[in-house]
């Protein structure tokens, strides 16, 4: 499971990812848009920065850009900045790898086996995935409508109630033999 900060670091840069090419996006700016606690954020972009994912520019008009282009930088690459390896284990960690101490044989432990399978399976996705995917997937999806469409004779029409939206036939019970 990925981390509250990945989570926001992956929002933060998304933010940037849509500002590409463009001026500088301040800490307050970003927090505000994505609300997120400027305070933690701001450790979360320092985190970012020592990472090599993005610049910062002082001053008034100043911020922070991403390093790279969009269509650089992977979710994996932000994920590992922030939280270190994606495997479940250690022992199958190619960034951070360290042996079990109660592992008899790792060539034959059926947790390890596993566990590699999803460390590979997880780095394959998020390794992948970059921010502009991320953005073009989510401008493909659809826009949603008002639910409550407006009544053309110009009185409120009010939304069905979620216990009536839901709410099934009354089913007697079987009876019992």
């Amino acid at each position: 499971m990925i981390s509250r900060k990945s989570k926001y670091a992956i929002r933060a840069a998304l933010f940037l990812a849509r500002n590409h090419g463009k001026s500088p996006v301040s800490v307050e700016k970003i927090a505000s848009a994505e609300k997120i606690s400027k305070k933690f954020l701001e450790a979360i972009m320092l985190d970012l920065k020592l990472g090599g994912l993005l610049d910062s520019q002082r001053g008034k008009h100043g911020g922070y850009v991403l390093h790279d282009s969009p269509d650089q930088i992977t979710l994996g690459r932000i994920i590992r900045t922030i939280d270190g390896p994606l495997a479940p284990v250690r022992c199958v960690s190619v960034t951070a790898y360290k042996a079990c101490e109660d592992c008899l044989d790792e060539a034959t432990c059926p947790i390890r086996l596993v566990m590699k399978e999803v460390r590979e399976s997880i780095s394959r996705v998020l390794d992948l995935k970059t921010l502009a995917e991320v953005i073009h997937s989510c401008e493909a999806l659809p826009v949603l409508e008002d639910p409550v469409p407006a009544n053309p004779s110009g009185s409120e029409i009010s939304a069905p109630s979620a216990a009536s939206a839901t709410a099934r036939p009354a089913v007697p019970p079987r009876p019992r033999p």
